[in-house]
């Protein structure tokens, strides 16, 4: 069949075919969704084309991308869903055609101020679930056809996939972002000790649940912590950010590790329902020659110490935080002796897929020499670290000071 343009259904599907498929492989997500609303244009000789992507939390439909109405995205229009024509084709989640927009509900007065009068309109649709709306529209009368709406709707389903990427990556930036602001970029200078440590994420994201922090506490104390919240990505990111914070302020408070994370596991198990966290809480005296420690299901630290092999340190675990059971926990006192090495890790270092976690402690073990934080956190790392780590891996290393300082 061939329409008024002069091209046959079979042409504009293969036009459409190809442009997308190519753009969805060479272009990046704003490119392409730019490249399809140029080619909606070209295709079914329109003036204008938009795409608004549904805001979750508002409920409100947002500009993205726009082609003959550009303001749409530079003035950040927004409508709720249900709300005029946009509003309508995202509640109702089919398509909506308007003969003349004098004569309808559209709220948009971008579109009425260019002089826009038909308009067609298609839901795009992810999962089952409307993630935005891509609309076309034309400055004279136009008649949109059961192939014009069967052509927007192919379009529609490849700027999901466009939007959709663009959205993940703007989700990996946000918890990139989060991720750097809870991890310490640089730990404390402080006397007694010298620190290094690591942070290698397991997931594509680059960011995960596993964390690591240093504080000073007005009592001079010094706060160590090591933690993993279950799962990958943005949500265990968010989840241990709420964590950090929390354990932080009951650190304050309370001068017992075990106090500490019975105030967290209380708050795991009330805010947080659902997820699990193992964690480590331990405080080093002011001359650091002790250190208190309490484990809430987490892998008990490593410690070196002069004219004595490298061991586990012998500290109870308790349960993590968040299964709903709440249970005595226990405080343990270390001596932590001149020249000593403490390494704090969770377990993506030591945890491989078939072989047992004994192997991976060992080789832990077996890695960890007397020296500086850092020359030790570097020789972990190369001897028992993995280049694409199948689970998120934090590492901490606290070196005390011998007698020469």
């Amino acid at each position: 069949m061939i329409d008024g343009s002069g091209v046959g259904n079979d042409e504009r599907l293969r036009r459409i075919e190809a442009v997308t498929d190519s753009a969805l492989s060479h272009l990046d997500p704003e490119g392409l969704l730019t490249e399809l609303l140029d080619r909606v244009r070209d295709l079914l000789k329109v003036d204008t084309a938009v795409i608004l992507l549904v805001d979750p939390h508002a409920r409100q439909l947002v500009a993205a991308a726009a082609k003959g109405v550009e303001e749409e995205v530079r003035q950040g229009f927004r409508v709720s869903v249900g709300r005029g024509f946009a509003g309508r084709v995202a509640r109702d989640r089919k398509p909506v055609v308007i003969d003349n927009v004098e004569q309808s509900d559209v709220v948009n007065v971008l579109l009425r101020e260019k002089g826009v009068h038909s308009l067609l309109g298609v839901p795009m649709l992810a999962g089952g679930e409307v993630i935005g709306v891509l609309h076309v529209g034309t400055l004279a009368p136009r008649e949109f056809t059961a192939e014009d709406i069967h052509l927007l709707q192919m379009v529609a389903e490849r700027a999901c996939v466009a939007s959709q990427v663009q959205l993940g990556r703007i989700d990996r930036d946000a918890a990139l972002a989060l991720q750097r602001s809870l991890l310490p970029t640089r730990l404390p200078e402080l006397a007694g000790v010298d620190m290094a440590a690591r942070y290698v994420p397991g997931h594509h994201t680059g960011v995960g649940g596993d964390w690591y922090d240093v504080f000073t506490l007005p009592s001079g104390w010094l706060g160590v912590v090591v933690g993993d919240v279950s799962g990958h990505g943005l949500p265990a990111a968010v989840v241990m950010g709420r964590l950090r914070s929390a354990l932080r302020a009951y650190a304050l408070e309370c001068d017992d590790p075990a106090d500490v994370l019975t105030r967290l596991d209380r708050k795991v198990s009330h805010f947080e329902t659902g997820n699990l966290a193992t964690a480590l809480y331990a405080m080093i005296a002011p001359d650091r020659g002790r250190l208190h420690i309490s484990s809430a299901g987490h892998l008990p630290p490593m410690i070196a110490a002069p004219a004595r092999p490298t061991t586990m340190l012998s500290t109870p675990v308790d349960l993590p935080l968040g299964t709903g059971e709440h249970r005595p926990r226990s405080t343990t006192s270390i001596e932590m002796p001149a020249g000593a090495v403490v390494v704090c890790y969770t377990d993506g270092l030591v945890e491989r897929r078939g072989e047992p976690i004994d192997a991976g402690l060992e080789r832990l073990r077996s890695a960890i020499q007397l020296g500086p934080a850092e020359d030790v956190c570097a020789t972990v790392m190369s001897s028992v670290g993995v280049e694409q780590p199948t689970d998120d891996i934090a590492l901490l290393v606290i070196h005390r000071h011998d007698a020469r300082g």
